[in-house]
């Protein structure tokens, strides 16, 4: 499964659970740790670990599992770390507090559910 399909499959299940306001940033040119950040935000700690829970149990059905997750029992911010992308998964708290996407503003942002159709055109 190649990086761009895993990441596909990310968004469809943080998708599929109601993750609000889904981002990819490609960073692939601007940093060595990875090529992919998918920021998304949860309404509570139950939802954002809901959402986590499902991107990571559709991944592992692929046979890719996080190199390693944070957060989890907080629940205010989940980071899941596949290598080639990375998933933030936030409380709209904590995304306003971090602001992920003004610290990394130099990589190109796309909305993730057009990320997805721009992808399946390709395909």
């Amino acid at each position: 499964m190649v990086k761009e399909n895993q990441l596909s499959e990310a968004i469809e299940a943080a998708l599929d659970k109601k993750a609000l306001d889904s981002v990819v940033l490609e960073l692939g040119e601007l940093c060595s740790f990875t090529d992919y950040f998918l920021v998304c935000t949860g309404t509570s700690s139950r939802h954002i670990q809901s959402i986590s829970d499902n991107i990571a149990e559709v991944l592992k059905r692929e046979g890719v599992r996080p190199l390693h997750i944070e957060g989890y029992s907080e629940g205010e911010w989940i980071l899941l770390d596949y290598v080639d992308f990375v998933i933030h998964i936030f409380s709209t708290r904590a995304r306003e507090f971090y602001d992920l996407e003004r610290l990394w503003r130099a990589g190109k942002r796309h909305d993730a559910q057009q990320f997805l159709e721009q992808r399946m055109l390709t395909k």
